[in-house]
């Protein structure tokens, strides 16, 4: 047993501090999953809503913590109860969304390890287990350090997450896991795997001494069978989705994005949701406009609202683009800053920007 409480309390621990470190990589994006979680359509929690970030990051920060103090051993009672609590609360939060078909990804570590509802929840389950046995032998676990050392582990260990977090919040993610990462071809990107295609079941239906009789083929019916009363289809397996889908790029109900991507040299200027665009940043913007321009690259705005809602943001701060109109998930999801930044060449992603580093930006 005492060998078992071990193997669990390490495994319990390292996962714990992994998990919290890739959401710490991008608790905005954490957020948004949260923010997703609150929705009416999902647990109408809506008044939640607004506390998304500041509790995404107490959330990642607090999953680091607890896992180095099992690790360490330190507080024993409180660590073991504040995870049993937070595995519980995920546990029914994965089944709900999976039973429920409310959340496609779970978010659990973040873009770094896309898993489904339903995976997820049978890793909590795992998980649950393992703290179970945790929870019942809390004698077994011994103490690292002494007290006093565990303390100052654990206060500079905490120290450190918030200036991870504070730092990406003011940039962008130390680690881009996302499909819009630097490099990346959008055009290709938007293609289908080909190793992945749906799979169709046919099923054709007889009529034998009376009874129905069903048989199921990939496409053809079945050999020497041809009178059938009937065929239905059925898709047996989705096929993979493209890396990057819905996104495009319109103006007044004209798709644009096959002859933007094209372009030699493309800055991008983006802005998710007027209504989230830091004031600081927009005011930066027209001074990066200008020198992109005098670089050579055609500028042009992305957003998801329309243009006679943004027209009064952009006169304010003296931004002068064609503004095109864009999935606002697909913005969000390729820069983390309203605005941003994302510089193209021929499709190909070269450059992205918080706002905050708009000056450093190398064109």
């Amino acid at each position: 047993m005492k060998g078992l409480v071990g193997f669990c309390r390490w495994f319990v621990g390292i996962l714990f501090i992994f998990s919290g470190l890739i959401k710490l990589n991008d608790p905005l994006g954490f957020s948004y999953k949260l923010d997703e979680y609150f929705s009416a359509a999902v647990l109408g929690l809506e008044f939640l809503q607004p506390f998304a970030l500041p509790m995404a990051i107490f959330v990642v920060i607090f999953e680091v913590v607890l896992g180095m103090m099992l690790l360490l051993g330190f507080q024993k009672k409180f660590t073991i109860w504040s995870i049993l609590f937070m595995i519980v609360f995920f546990t029914f939060l994965t089944f709900y969304s999976a039973y429920f078909d409310k959340v496609t990804d779970c978010g659990c570590f973040g873009d770094a390890i896309p898993l489904t509802p339903w995976q997820s929840f049978y890793k909590d389950i795992v998980l649950l287990v393992m703290i179970l046995v945790l929870f019942f032998n809390r004698d077994k676990i011994g103490s690292t350090f002494a007290k006093a050392t565990s303390s100052i582990i654990i206060l500079v260990a905490t120290i450190i997450c918030f200036i991870i977090a504070y730092y990406v919040l003011m940039h962008l993610p130390i680690l881009d896991f996302r499909a819009y990462k630097i490099g990346t071809d959008i055009e290709e990107a938007m293609k289908e795997d080909p190793s992945q295609p749906a799979i169709y079941g046919y099923d054709w239906y007889y009529t034998v001494d009376g009874k129905e009789e069903i048989i199921t083929t990939e496409g053809l019916p079945p050999e020497g069978r041809p009178a059938y009363d009937k065929v239905e289809t059925r898709i047996i397996q989705e096929a993979a989705l493209p890396k990057i889908h819905d996104f495009s790029i319109e103006k007044d109900g004209e798709d644009f994005t096959p002859e933007i991507l094209d372009k030699e040299k493309v800055a991008f200027v983006m802005i998710y949701d007027m209504t989230k665009a830091e004031e600081e940043g927009m005011q930066k913007i027209a001074a990066f406009i200008q020198r992109a321009q005098k670089a050579g690259y055609e500028v042009i705005g992305l957003s998801a609202n329309p243009m006679d809602q943004l027209q009064p943001l952009l006169e304010v701060n003296n931004v002068e683009i064609p503004f095109y109109t864009t999935d606002g998930t697909q913005i969000k999801t390729a820069v983390r800053s309203t605005p941003s930044i994302m510089i193209i060449k021929k499709g190909v992603i070269t450059a992205k920007s918080h706002w905050n580093d708009l000056e450093q930006l190398a064109l």
